[in-house]
């Protein structure tokens, strides 16, 4: 079960914010035809690992109804950017890894990490604060963040990581909602946010975050950005998500935005900045 993070004001009742919990990438049924089955029955007289890494790796995105794109689009042959300096503070935490022999999951750094905004029951007067919370987190990351515009797409639990319709024969990118609980019931209560990615996963090949999701609580954060420092609390609280789809979980230390029980605070602290920067150093797996 997720910890939560509380956003405390002296004028308002407690706001959480929740990070998504983070799922297997499951994608969409794959519908076979005459060059999948043909690798089918090769793959029986092959042994599966062999069937597993060369066969239906390379095959698979080209099959009708894919669940996952072709292979390395977007990739460079080096990152696209490198993390800052940092003091070396360690409070900080990353997701646990699926795979005991990779330290932690994070998104490819040799590809750009793209975005939507459905803007849908945005609050007044919250103008370019999704803009300037994904700035943050490419500067302290070192990724490189495209905006790719705003979509109708609404935010899911069981969102599709691959929508070659809706977004083109790659990665689907992550999506930022402002939402309600009407909508995502786990928002109800006082969760005012939810983040979080899942991972995709090529036989051999480190795992890789693709198609997270921020999902914001319009009522709640309207509420919010009424206070004399609204602007800077709804954007903490962006950055805060944010931080979780890139790989950051909770940490104990109350002098991070990453703790979940922030007082108030409004900008990353050096354990943050110290996570965020090793999250930027992620391997690069052209072959996702």
């Amino acid at each position: 079960m997720d910890r939560d993070w509380f956003y405390q004001d002296n004028n308002t009742k407690p706001k959480r914010i929740r990070r998504q919990r983070r799922r297997r990438s499951t994608g969409r049924g794959l519908r076979l035809g005459t060059f999948g089955v043909i690798a089918l029955v090769v793959g029986l007289y092959l042994t599966p690992t062999v069937f597993d890494r060369y066969i239906l790796a390379v095959a698979l995105p080209h099959l009708p109804g894919s669940p996952v794109p072709p292979r390395g689009v977007d990739a460079s042959d080096v990152p696209l950017g490198l993390p800052p300096a940092t003091n070396g503070s360690t409070s900080f935490a990353l997701h646990e890894s699926p795979d005991s022999s990779q330290d932690f999951v994070a998104y490819d750094p040799c590809r750009p990490v793209h975005y939507v905004v459905r803007p849908d029951f945005a609050p007044a007067g919250s103008d370019g604060l999704i803009e300037e919370a994904v700035a943050e987190i490419s500067a302290a990351t070192g990724l490189t963040f495209v905006y790719r515009g705003i979509t109708t797409e609404a935010p899911s639990e069981d969102r599709e990581t691959y929508q070659p319709d809706r977004y083109g024969k790659r990665w689907a990118p992550i999506l930022i909602t402002w939402t309600s609980p009407a909508e995502i019931p786990g928002l109800e209560g006082d969760v005012a946010g939810l983040g979080g990615s899942p991972y995709a996963h090529t036989p051999s090949k480190p795992f890789v975050y693709v198609a997270g999701q921020v999902q914001l609580d319009a009522p709640d954060l309207t509420n919010i950005i009424q206070y004399p420092d609204g602007r800077d609390q709804v954007r903490a609280i962006i950055v805060h998500e944010l931080a979780h789809v890139v790989g950051l979980d909770h940490v104990d230390d109350p002098s991070q935005l990453m703790h979940e029980g922030n007082n108030g605070l409004t900008a990353l602290g050096d354990g943050d900045r110290a996570g965020l920067a090793l999250l930027g150093t992620g391997p690069c797996v052209p072959q996702l």
